[in-house]
C-alpha cells in the first residue's frame, strides 16, 4: 500500500522560512518522480515544485528562487525548503508521486499524471 505523509506545516510570519517533508512508502522510491502541489481556499490545486527520479528539479515561476525541492533516496523522503515566504503562499501543501513517463516541466507540473497523494499539511503565512 502506497503512503505519502507530509509534515512541517505551521503558521509563520512573512519573510520567514519553513521546511516541509514527505515520507513515502509502498513503492520503490528511487524510481519515482516526486512533487509538491498546493491548494488555497477557493482555488484549484497548483504545481509548486517537482524532482524527477534523476534528481532534475522544476519550479513554478511563483516560487522560483525561494523554494528548493530535494530528495533522499536512502530515507525515502522528499523535502520542500521554503524561504522568503509571502502571505500568498498560504495553502494546504500536498506531496505526490508519479512514474512511468519522462520527467519534464510539462509532465511533472500536470497534477493529473500523479498516482498517489498525501493528506496535506497546512502552511499559513501571516503578514
Amino acid at each position: 500500500q502506497v503512503q505519502l505523509v507530509e509534515s512541517g506545516g505551521r503558521l509563520v510570519q512573512a519573510g520567514g522560512s519553513l521546511r516541509l517533508s514527505c515520507a513515502a512508502s509502498g513503492r520503490t522510491f528511487s524510481t519515482r518522480h516526486m512533487a509538491w502541489f498546493r491548494q488555497a481556499p477557493g482555488k484549484e490545486r497548483e504545481f509548486v515544485a517537482a524532482i524527477s527520479f534523476r534528481a532534475n528539479t522544476y519550479y513554478a515561476d511563483s516560487v522560483k528562487g525561494r523554494f528548493t525541492i530535494s530528495r533522499d533516496n536512502e530515507k525515502n523522503t522528499a523535502d520542500l525548503q521554503m524561504s522568503s515566504l509571502k502571505p500568498e503562499d498560504t495553502a494546504v501543501y500536498y506531496c505526490a508521486d508519479a512514474g512511468g513517463f519522462l520527467g519534464t516541466y510539462s509532465t511533472l507540473s500536470n497534477r493529473n499524471l500523479y498516482d498517489d497523494w498525501g493528506q496535506g499539511t497546512q502552511v499559513t503565512v501571516s503578514s
